[in-house]
């Protein structure tokens, strides 16, 4: 849920009025300040928790000088964009954060493209995860590969192992400059094997190379026969609001196809574009055409004196079209998704926004629990991109709204659970969108009727999660690790 949809952002910027910032405003910020008071001013403006957080209060400062001199004490804009989100003052302990997700960038062009899945890496979905209970010492695990990438040319695959990079250890302290924030374009990840016990390096390494890339985030869009059934497999990975007309056709493919069943693979996804989930929801069932799907609420300031037809705006309802074109329903009654503790965000407002008209069976791990949502706030008047300050280019994607579905329910901050649980694992893998990968034959033996898989539950090393390439790649240098959900990775 990075973005709301583009009319309610529209309808924000407008009915709102933010005109904390004007012409004399700019006039008694110094320019090395700036910055800083773009934040202060969006925070206090537009962010979920701004009533709960002190320094974000209307009455906090005098005036312009006395903001000044608070802004002064920050030597960064990200120390000052941490300490005014809404977290527990003891360096955020044991995960407790309310706020996990807020975000901010010093390249908003950087951002607008991560947003809509271009991002430059060298092609490789990955994990990592610490070696042992407690150890600073980590290991990084292939999840999938980005088609029409470096990576999709190289001999590396999905399960594969690495622990060292460019022959240096991966560690908590140097992962992101060896994997993320590295000088050069290219580097040479160092396989591992498990012996049972320990990680050993097995003396293969595999030089990639980051290249701009657009995620097509439809990475499998296939059917599977079974007896009677024609089940529908759509892995998808992201809700990126520019591939919405590809994932229209591919659900024009299984309509086509007359499928009987559907499952919606959403292990890896997340989140994005609001709109995406509308439309994702619509193509799926179609039977409820302008019902309300999802309901947004922002914080109290900009709640306050809405009309009836401001507040009905808010309002986000099935679609049975858009761009001019019809959207290919499938008209279903069940859904089978495919969750685990990277699935977050648009992906859980579908699982949610679906379950008080269909039913919605999720097969795999508990979600991440993320029921809020953002918009990417400018330093502008409007805090849109409409005559941005053009002496920095920092955008803020602040966490601005919660989510709830037709019936009210928006509370599942500690993750949706499974109807059928199973964990994925590392040693187990199994190659996506084939019939015998774990989690996807336990969703077809709940289709069927059949015997699942059994899958190991007992034996292996089990790793404290630690995070993923998407995340990595949100966060970038500012991620940090409190704000990473307690989720485990088992090998």
């Amino acid at each position: 849920m990075k973005k709301t949809l583009r009319s309610l952002v529209y309808f924000l910027l407008i009915a709102f009025s933010l005109q904390s910032c004007d012409d004399k405003d700019d006039v008694a910020t110094p320019k090395d300040l700036q910055i800083n008071n773009f934040i202060w001013r969006g925070l206090n403006k537009v962010y979920l928790w701004q009533a709960d957080v002190p320094n974000l209060a209307d009455n906090r400062f005098t005036g312009q000088e006395d903001l000044n001199s608070f802004l002064e004490g920050y030597s960064t804009p990200e120390d000052l964009f941490q300490d005014l989100l809404n977290k527990p003052k003891s360096k955020y302990p044991n995960g407790g954060a309310i706020d996990r997700f807020s975000w901010i960038v010093d390249d908003y062009t950087v951002l607008e493209q991560e947003l809509n899945g271009i991002t430059k890496n060298s092609g490789i979905d990955f994990g990592l995860g610490r070696q042992a209970e407690g150890s600073n010492d980590l290991v990084g695990y292939i999840r999938y590969i980005i088609p029409n990438s470096d990576a999709s040319k190289k001999d590396i695959k999905r399960g594969d192992l690495f622990t060292s990079v460019n022959g240096i250890p991966l560690t908590e302290s140097n992962y992101r400059s060896l994997l993320l924030n590295s000088e050069s374009d290219s580097y040479t990840l160092n396989l591992a094997n498990y012996n049972g016990s320990t990680f050993e390096l097995n003396g293969k390494s595999v030089v990639l190379t980051k290249t701009v890339l657009e995620e097509n985030p439809i990475l499998i869009n296939k059917i599977i026969t079974s007896g009677s059934h024609k089940i529908g497999y759509l892995m998808y990975n992201g809700f990126y609001a520019e591939y919405d007309n590809e994932l229209n056709q591919a659900f024009g493919k299984l309509k086509t196809e007359g499928v009987t069943d559907l499952v919606l693979d959403l292990r890896y996804n997340p989140g994005g574009s609001v709109r995406s989930a509308i439309r994702l929801a619509s193509m799926i069932t179609g039977q409820f055409p302008d019902d309300i799907f999802a309901k947004t609420q922002y914080n109290a300031k900009q709640m306050n004196g809405l009309s009836s037809s401001q507040l009905e705006s808010l309002n986000n309802r099935f679609v049975s079209s858009f761009d001019g074109k019809a959207i290919n329903s499938l008209k279903l009654n069940t859904l089978y998704v495919i969750t685990t503790g990277s699935t977050a965000s648009a992906s859980e407002l579908v699982i949610n926004g679906l379950k008080p008209y269909i039913n919605v069976i999720q097969v795999g791990e508990t979600t991440v629990g993320k029921n809020v949502g953002s918009y990417t706030v400018y330093d502008s008047k409007t805090l849109s991109k409409t005559r941005v300050n053009p002496i920095h280019k920092y955008a803020m994607q602040p966490l601005v709204f919660k989510i709830s579905n037709s019936a009210n329910f928006g509370d599942y901050t500690g993750g949706l659970p499974p109807t059928f649980a199973q964990d994925e694992r590392v040693s187990s893998y199994g190659v996506l969108g084939d019939a015998s990968e774990p989690l996807l034959n336990l969703a077809i033996s709940k289709i069927t009727g059949s015997t699942s898989k059994r899958i190991q539950t007992d034996k292996g090393l089990v790793l404290p999660y630690f995070t993923d390439s998407k995340s990595m790649r949100r966060f970038g240098k500012e991620m940090y690790f409190e704000s990473i959900p307690k989720e485990f990775l088992k090998l």
